[in-house]
């Protein structure tokens, strides 16, 4: 019997290619040889490299074990693109009054006024700024006053998130609303799916503390070393506050605290998981797109002067 480590012989040449087990959790297409000596293609996630085998799933027909012994051709391939992301910014972000237990929010024209209570121990921008990611459908300069209305009402300062370089932002700076040049955030979207097989092949062991109600989940981990929250918006599962102490970085528990929080949003029905993510955080930003976040659009706040 052929020793299955061993290329199998044939007019078809095997071997060829550049896949080991560092493909585990990523997205492949593979050409290998049936029985019969023809040749098929399977694309899908690598879930399993084992000593003689390959397991791919094949975006949701099931898993197949193919022989490394038999593998012709192999690449990795972009993940597959969740449907959310082709939804628009405004939509995106209209998720994010789940954030909040109340939230009041108000039309303004295609805009929408919003005004919530302090998190986290103080007033976060994305809950109190108009959202603002096209025109406004009524006059600007009377979109302008009428923003700045609604906050002097509340004592607030008139924020209006937008996305960063957009006509909206352009047509308002004239009218007096300019980015304070911090707190740029990219809004990242991924499949739950995907993204948790990603996370737990390497996140690390590490005992958990699980707070949760029907809608909403807060973990901690390794006696409050780190700590996040998820929170659901119909399918989609909000990622946020994934927070892991100085001292206690480089033990990969910002990987444990997603795959906790996007196992508890699976076992909840989510599909697409989305987190804002601010530009300057190249560390976050590196550890979600290892696990198939993509920016979906970058949001900026302008505040009125």
């Amino acid at each position: 019997m052929p020793d299955p480590s061993e290329p199998h012989t044939g007019e078809t040449g095997v071997g060829h290619h550049t896949l080991g087990p560092h493909v585990v959790g990523q997205r492949i297409v593979v050409r290998h040889l049936l029985p019969d000596g023809r040749a098929t293609d399977v694309l899908g996630t690598c879930t399993a490299w084992g000593a003689d085998t390959i397991t791919i799933d094949r975006d949701g027909h099931g898993p197949v074990v193919v022989r490394l012994a038999d593998l012709v051709t192999g690449k990795p391939v972009p993940p597959r693109a969740s449907v959310r992301a082709r939804v628009s910014p405004r939509e995106v972000e209209l998720h994010i009054g789940a954030l909040w237990s109340s939230i009041e929010t108000e039309p303004l024209g295609d805009w929408l006024l919003r005004a919530s209570p302090p998190h986290g121990g103080r007033l976060r921008r994305r809950g109190n700024s108009a959202l603002a990611m096209d025109e406004p459908g009524i006059g600007w300069a009377d979109a302008a006053f009428r923003v700045r209305e609604f906050y002097a009402a509340r004592e607030q300062a008139a924020y209006i998130q937008v996305q960063g370089g957009s006509q909206v932002e352009q047509t308002l700076a004239p009218l007096g609303f300019s980015s304070l040049g911090d707190g740029d955030a990219h809004a990242q979207l991924a499949s739950v799916a995907r993204a948790l097989r990603s996370v737990r092949q390497v996140a690390p062991d590490v005992p958990a503390e699980i707070d949760d109600s029907a809608s909403a989940v807060v973990v901690s981990l390794d006696a409050g070393a780190a700590s996040g929250r998820g929170v659901l918006s119909g399918d989609w599962l909000l990622v946020e506050s994934l927070l892991v102490d100085p001292g206690e970085r480089r033990r990969g528990l910002g990987t444990a605290l997603l795959a906790e929080v996007l196992d508890w949003g699976a076992s909840r029905g989510a599909t697409t998981a989305m987190l804002h993510v601010e530009t300057v955080n190249d560390a976050a930003i590196a550890l979600y797109e290892r696990h198939g976040f993509v920016t979906h659009h970058t949001n900026r706040y302008l505040v009125g002067s």
